[in-house]
C-alpha cells in the first residue's frame, strides 16, 4: 500500500525549504505520496498551524503520516516527537501545537532520540529538511514510534480557548483568520443550537452587530457582513467577497458574543 505523507509549513513558497524536505522524503521513500496543505501559515504562528494541519489530517486515510512544522523554537531545547492520534501519524516540533491537534482522546508519543533516522548532517535552523523529513520518511515505510525514540507521556501543552455559555448567551474569541479574511470562532454549531434554539440573537463582533445568521456568504449583499456556520463546524464572520478581518477590523484573539434578545 502507498502511504501518503502531507506537509504543512510555514515556510512559503518561495524558497527552497519545501522543496528540500521533499527531496530527503523520496530519496528514503521513492513511492510515497506527498501532500502539500499549506506552506502559508503565518510565520512562527503555532495556532494557526495546528488549526490548519487539524482540519485537514481529520479526512486523509488511516495511516497518513502529518508532517508539520512551525518551529520558532528550532535549535534550542524544545523536543523533535512522532505521534499517533485518530489513527493518524505525526512528526514535528513539540512546542504546543500537537497538543492542539490531538485535544480530543488519547495518543502515544515518542522523543525522537533514535538519531539513525535523522540526516547524519543537522543544522541548527533547518530540522524540518535533517530531522522531521527522514522521520515522516521513515514512518511512511513502517518503522515504529518505539523504533524512534523514548516514549513520552505529555506533550507541551496549549489548548484552544473555551466558549463560554449561560443564560444571556455566548461568549467565545475569534481563533483563526482564514485566507478570505474570514474570522473562525471557537464556538461550535452545536453549542449554538443548545443554547440560541430558535430565540432571536444579536452577535457582536469588533464594532460590529449582526441580527442573524445566514446560510451562507452570498445570502448578504456584496460588501456586507455575515454571520454563518462555517466548514469547520464553527461560527464564522465573513463578508461577502471582502475581507472581514480587514474591513471589520478585527483580529484573531477579539472576542465574539451572542446574546439572547428577549
Amino acid at each position: 500500500m502507498t502511504r501518503i505523507v502531507t506537509l504543512t509549513t510555514d515556510f512559503g513558497l518561495q524558497d527552497h525549504y519545501v522543496g528540500a524536505m521533499k527531496g530527503v522524503i523520496l530519496g528514503i521513500a521513492p513511492d510515497v505520496r506527498l501532500v502539500d496543505i499549506s506552506h502559508q501559515i503565518p510565520p512562527q504562528d503555532v495556532m494557526a498551524g495546528a488549526w490548519v494541519a487539524r482540519n485537514a489530517a481529520r479526512y486523509f486515510p488511516e495511516g497518513t503520516v502529518h508532517l508539520v512544522v512551525v518551529d520558532p523554537g528550532v535549535g534550542t531545547r524544545r523536543k523533535p516527537v512522532a505521534l499517533e492520534w485518530g489513527g493518524q501519524l505525526f512528526t514535528g516540533p513539540d512546542n504546543g501545537l500537537f497538543s492542539l491537534i490531538a485535544d480530543q482522546g488519547p495518543y502515544r508519543a515518542c522523543r525522537l532520540t533514535n538519531r539513525s533516522y535523522w540526516r547524519e548532517q543537522v543544522s541548527n535552523t533547518f530540522h524540518g529538511r535533517d530531522i522531521f523529513a527522514p522521520v515522516a520518511a521513515a514512518l511512511a515505510n513502517g518503522v515504529s514510534l518505539e523504533s524512534l525514540g523514548e516514549p513520552v507521556e505529555h506533550l507541551e501543552t496549549y489548548r484552544w480557548a473555551r466558549p463560554i455559555a449561560d443564560r444571556a448567551g455566548i461568549q467565545g474569541w475569534i481563533i483563526h483568520i482564514d485566507r478570505f479574511g474570514n474570522l473562525v470562532s471557537n464556538i461550535p454549531e452545536t453549542m449554538i443550537r443548545e443554547v440560541v434554539e430558535s430565540r432571536s440573537v444579536k452577535i457582536y463582533v469588533g464594532n460590529t452587530i449582526l441580527h442573524e445568521m445566514v446560510p451562507s456568504y452570498a445570502f448578504v449583499e456584496e460588501g456586507d457582513p455575515a454571520a454563518v456556520i462555517g466548514s469547520s463546524g464553527m461560527l464564522e464572520i465573513a463578508v461577502n467577497k471582502g475581507d472581514a478581518g480587514e474591513l471589520l477590523g478585527v483580529q484573531k484573539g477579539a472576542q465574539i458574543s451572542i446574546v439572547l434578545q428577549k
